[in-house]
């Protein structure tokens, strides 16, 4: 029988109603390896800029949890500065020790920069929690964004697949593209990309949240997976991006990646 399909996103960054720490333990244990993260983590360095060329200027993961994907934006540009923010306290120091690069504790909501402080930002499934008010974070982002910066985004897709993971996390809230678009562009953003991913294993998605783990009480998604399942499932989020890559678009998918600019 397949292990139990840890499908489809990783834990947000949390305010009040915080998500409880076993959870933060799982994403730290699981990051590194875990063909969800890896994938996403991808398609997020992927939207940042081209590996072969070095940053234009600082960058900023609001919302940065354990620090997964601050690790893999050094390995992919060792000299690039960025920095995290973590509300939690102790996730933001797990942060800090795996990727090296500083991580401030604080709330997307008031951040504790300033005015044009980062060329880039980062946000993976933070304006879905329960505690972040969508609008009042993009004000923020914005405010500490540089003009021509740019803010990339990965939001969960679909309020109809809101599951028990959404419960155990704290996700309040879950998107279209059309509606990330329309807060984007509300929030003063100009040149607003969007696109769903995840597409080929939303069948998936749909078989684990709606009927494996339906139960409101059920576990998080986050978990270690047999080599052979995560090599295959991480494959089939590989084939998905080239052929992304290669303008093939999904209309439907587990998550809707958003790129815009500040002007």
């Amino acid at each position: 029988m397949l292990h139990r399909l840890a499908l489809f996103w990783p834990l947000p960054m949390c305010e009040t109603g915080d998500v409880e720490p076993l959870e933060y333990q799982l994403m730290d244990a699981v990051e590194d390896g875990m063909w969800w993260y890896r994938a996403l983590h991808r398609r997020v360095l992927d939207a940042v800029g081209d590996p072969t060329r070095r940053l234009d200027g600082p960058l900023l993961d609001a919302g940065c949890g354990t620090g997964g994907f601050l690790a893999r934006l050094h390995e992919r540009w060792p000299t690039a500065a960025a920095e995290g923010l973590e509300y939690n306290p102790e996730a933001a120091a797990r942060a800090q020790a795996k990727s090296g690069f500083p991580v401030a504790t604080g709330s997307v909501l008031a951040m504790p920069f300033g005015d044009a402080s980062f060329a880039t930002i980062t946000s993976m499934d933070v304006l879905c929690h329960a505690a972040v008010e969508p609008e009042a974070a993009l004000s923020e982002m914005r405010r500490v964004l540089a003009p021509g910066g740019r803010l990339v985004l990965n939001l969960p897709a679909f309020m109809w697949l809101h599951s028990a993971h959404d419960i155990r996390v704290h996700n309040a809230r879950r998107f279209t593209a059309g509606q990330v678009r329309s807060l984007l562009q509300q929030a003063g953003f100009r040149d607003v990309k969007t696109r769903y991913w995840n597409a080929l294993l939303l069948p998936l998605m749909v078989l684990q949240r709606k009927i494996m783990a339906a139960a409101p009480e059920d576990r998080s998604d986050v978990a270690a997976f047999p080599p052979w399942q995560n090599a295959t499932l991480f494959g089939v989020t590989e084939l998905e991006r080239h052929c992304a890559r290669l303008g093939f678009p999904f209309p439907a998918g587990g998550s809707v990646l958003a790129v815009a600019t500040r002007p």
